[in-house]
């Protein structure tokens, strides 16, 4: 129960590793803001939260609308009084679509970093103000590799991605001095329903193990224990990193 009367908000948490640390933050005995786009996930998630006897409350939030971000944090301090935690994983990977720059359109670029980039941003703007009358409070981004080293055929979501590591150390910079520790998770190539369109070709599949010096793809629940440890007091001195679940893809 390392998170026991802690308040967290886990975005994008219908599904994949969002869903599975908002399990895992609630058996930690956090409540927890299940916010979700998608109203069949979401409630899902949160209906499991309740089956398990933990708390939760489901509230439908596209993280790229600020109204929308702006009611659900409304939302978690009317039911709980406080925020204690945001997991930042609300994303989309927009494939087959997503391509080199000359060959890139529009829609697919301003959907990629609305959702991936400007969310995150959203999200801690209107949660950042009650942490700091708390003075405390965590928040987590989800990175990913591809926003430390070239990808190719993925400028958006490389690209949003980059984003979130400059606003994980900005953020990080900005508010550690009222203990509010901000940092990263850096997942590797993950068996999650993001990732689905992808690996669905067995051969495209056997590629990204081999190039996982582990020799497996990752999963949510990977995910989920290092975000419980980050949310804790045990990492009561974490601020500002980077931490890697990738099977040692980024060490070679």
């Amino acid at each position: 129960m390392r998170l026991k009367n802690q308040v967290a908000i886990v975005t994008g948490a219908g599904v994949g590793i969002g869903k599975a640390v908002a399990l895992r933050y609630a058996a930690e005995g956090a409540q927890v803001l299940v916010a979700e786009v998608d109203t069949d996930s979401g409630a899902a998630t949160a209906q499991t939260i309740h089956d398990a006897g933990g708390e939760a409350l489901f509230v439908p939030t596209d993280v790229a609308e600020e109204a929308e971000v702006r009611a659900m944090v409304e939302a978690a301090l009317k039911r709980y009084g406080r925020i204690d935690i945001l997991f930042n994983n609300a994303g989309i990977l927009i494939y087959s679509k997503d391509t080199c720059v000359h060959e890139l359109t529009t829609e697919v670029w301003e959907r990629t970093m609305a959702v991936n980039l400007r969310g995150p941003w959203l999200c801690a703007k209107y949660v950042i103000p009650h942490m700091l009358k708390q003075q405390r409070g965590c928040i987590i981004n989800l990175a990913s590799p591809t926003g430390l080293r070239g990808f190719p055929g993925m400028t958006a979501y490389s690209t949003s991605k980059g984003g979130i590591t400059a606003l994980t150390r900005a953020m990080a910079a900005d508010y550690s001095r009222y203990h509010i520790r901000v940092n990263a998770i850096v997942p590797g190539c993950m068996d999650t329903p993001m990732n689905a369109a992808r690996l669905s070709d067995e051969t495209r599949r056997q590629q990204r193990v081999a190039t996982t010096p582990y020799g497996r793809l990752g999963t949510a629940e990977d995910v989920a224990g290092l975000a419980v440890f980050l949310a804790s007091d045990e990492a009561d001195f974490c601020v500002g990193g980077f931490y890697a679940v990738d099977g040692g893809l980024m060490a070679v």
